[in-house]
């Protein structure tokens, strides 16, 4: 009987779990609409942004590259990392983590990498290293494009400072609930992008190109952070249900196996006490 005790103990445990698994995945699903929405909406004007940007810079003259387009030898390198705040979610975290790592070790073996982490994984996995510069896991906590902004203004002053020659990010990209794709992107310097001669601008500018270019690249680095970050968070929550999801599903698998022991043992149980009182009874005939 203390097999049964035992085993009915494990069944309600596993249905308590199973209940904890089953609010979480809904919750993230209800997260993920509106997360997925926002991800959604953004990127045409981000890609948009990013077209006209590289468009124009194409047919600017070397002599008036912007501070940001400055092409230099890469010693000293700054990673952004940007993972979540919170566990159950999956390889969302530690997938970002081994990517960062191989990029430390195998293309930068030889420079002086540093952390921007965003994101407490994150932070927890690179701290130890003592090369995390600025912890920005605050952001989630408020995510709006002035919250970035402020992130993306500290990067571009380090670099143009000189204090980084090369500043990359690494997030997941949304695809889908099921799926997330690892994207390393360079924030700083800008990728130049040759100029296409049989493509023509037919615009007048005002003010002059090199003025609108000036106030584009900010506003377009800014735009192509919030968009990691925005990514990054609908993978989190994608992540996190597909997690759950399947968590729910492995502990009703268990609740029922378990169920189906404890039928077996109760029932053999019964069958023994059965034969024991036939038994004495045929004893005492006897």
């Amino acid at each position: 009987m203390a097999n049964l005790k035992e085993i009915r103990n494990r069944i309600s445990s596993v249905s308590s779990t199973m209940q904890i698994t089953s609010a979480m995945k809904m919750v993230s699903a209800a997260k993920l609409k509106k997360a997925q929405d926002a991800i959604t909406a953004m990127r045409p004007y981000a890609d948009k942004l990013t077209e006209l940007l590289q468009s124009l810079s194409a047919t600017l003259d070397a002599d008036s590259g912007s501070k940001f387009s400055d092409q230099r030898e890469v010693n000293k390198v700054l990673i952004v990392a940007i993972t979540s705040n919170r566990g159950l979610c999956g390889a969302f975290n530690s997938n970002i983590i081994k990517a960062v790592n191989k990029l430390t070790t195998e293309t930068y073996a030889n420079k002086d990498v540093s952390y921007v982490v965003v994101g407490k994984k994150a932070n927890d996995a690179f701290k130890k290293t003592n090369k995390v510069i600025a912890n920005k896991s605050d952001i989630f906590d408020d995510l709006t494009f002035d919250n970035v902004a402020e992130l993306a203004e500290m990067l571009m002053d380090k670099f143009v400072a000189g204090e980084f020659d090369k500043i990359e990010i690494v997030y997941n990209k949304f695809k889908n609930a099921a799926t997330q794709i690892v994207t390393r992107e360079q924030f700083l310097p800008i990728v130049p992008v040759e100029a296409d001669e049989n493509v023509t601008l037919d615009y007048i500018f005002e003010p002059s190109k090199v003025e609108i270019v000036e106030q584009l690249i900010p506003k377009s680095l800014k735009t192509q952070l919030f968009k990691g970050i925005r990514d990054s968070f609908a993978s989190e929550h994608g992540a996190r249900m597909t997690a759950m999801h399947k968590a729910t599903d492995n502990a009703t698998e268990l609740r029922d196996q378990l169920k189906l022991t404890y039928n077996k043992a109760r029932q053999a149980a019964i069958t023994n006490e059965i034969l024991e009182i036939v038994g004495g009874a045929e004893a005492l005939n006897n």
